[in-house]
């Protein structure tokens, strides 16, 4: 069986363009999570691991290496273990499969190697540039970090939160909605508060 993996970083990112690239025979497998996190350790990339492991998936596309990880030694890791299982990986902006003809492709090995290398590199520039750009506004005195105590406005949190809005609006129950966003139960719920106070508002 033939599987697709998408990644988006926060529920109120769109996974519709990495959907879109879906096949008919393609069993999807969605994670709303950081792709720092370790894909073994992501709630959908636990499964499909699982999947791949019993022998019912044996081929996964996805529509960009980094939807698989942002880390170098996970994202190496993780494709060697799809190695080892025997699975095809395909990247879809490559056009690149991992294995032909059942044997390893020494070309996607290499130019996923390079891009990896340099997704890595550019990560840890944009964080040390966050925090040369932190350390100059306190040393001017005018960085301000959140405020302890402070809310967010009900409009704050459903733009925020704006993929728990719209399964709530189709009628989803509140741990279904949990469920496909991968958000807290709690959080569904303030949504949903906000959402009936408006209602109610509006009535």
């Amino acid at each position: 069986m033939k599987a697709r993996y998408n990644r988006i970083s926060t529920a109120n990112q769109k996974l519709e363009r990495q959907i879109a690239k879906q096949n008919p025979d393609e069993q999807l497998f969605n994670d709303v999570v950081s792709g720092s996190v370790a894909f073994a350790d992501r709630e959908q990339g636990k499964i499909l691991l699982e999947e791949i492991k019993s022998g019912r998936i044996n081929w996964v596309a996805v529509a960009a290496i980094d939807r698989l990880g942002r880390n170098l030694k996970d994202l190496i890791g993780t494709l060697e273990e799809f190695e080892t299982l025997g699975v095809t990986l395909r990247v879809d902006n490559l056009g690149l499969e991992s294995r032909i003809d059942g044997k390893p492709n020494p070309t996607f090995k290499l130019i996923v190697s390079v891009m990896a290398n340099v997704a890595e590199m550019e990560r840890n520039t944009l964080l040390e540039r966050q925090r040369e750009g932190i350390a100059i506004a306190k040393a001017n005195g005018t960085y301000k970090g959140r405020i302890k105590g402070s809310t967010e406005s009900n409009d704050e949190v459903l733009a925020k939160y704006k993929e728990v809005v719209k399964f709530l609006n189709r009628k989803q129950s509140l741990r279904n909605t949990a469920k496909l966003t991968n958000v807290a139960l709690g959080t569904v719920q303030k949504v949903q508060k906000i959402l009936n106070h408006q209602k109610n508002e509006t009535v």
